[in-house]
């Protein structure tokens, strides 16, 4: 499930860099063109799923599994990229699941934020959909980009 999910990380650096409104929605355009399958595949599998909660963590599994192989040297993730991580799951990832996520695009970005605080450190993250975090940018997000 959700084969090569790690490549959505590989813009990372480039889409977080200087992130303002008008910037924030093109990469989020683009970001759902190219990588919008793993998330359709989401939506997908909790619709056939019987017992959705179970898909759902299952999901969250094999998503937080692939990005930890991915970014795991000697058996850890540095805190920067572990940061970075997590600044781009909040701003990408999470809004994605829940644009793309149909009926249960919330239970499975629950799924995920619960799992992802417990297998990275110091990674107790939440998460927003898109218009939140789109209406609070002003020119820059938040003023401090």
């Amino acid at each position: 499930m959700l084969e090569g999910i790690e490549k959505i990380f590989d813009e990372m650096q480039p889409m977080m860099k200087k992130l303002k409104k008008a910037s924030y929605e093109k990469n989020m355009e683009r970001f759902r063109e190219a990588h919008g399958h793993y998330f359709s595949e989401m939506a997908g599998y909790m619709e056939q799923a019987g017992e959705k909660e179970k898909a759902a963590r299952e999901i969250g599994e094999s998503f937080i599994d692939q990005v930890e192989k991915h970014f795991k040297v000697n058996g850890k993730i540095g805190g920067r990229v572990q940061t970075d991580l997590n600044f781009f799951m909040i701003y990408y990832v999470f809004p994605a699941i829940l644009l793309s996520g149909g009926e249960y695009g919330k239970m499975t970005a629950d799924a995920i934020c619960g799992q992802w605080g417990g297998r990275f450190k110091d990674s107790k993250i939440s998460y927003a959909d898109y218009d939140t975090i789109y209406s609070g940018f002003r020119e820059k997000i938040f003023g401090i980009f």
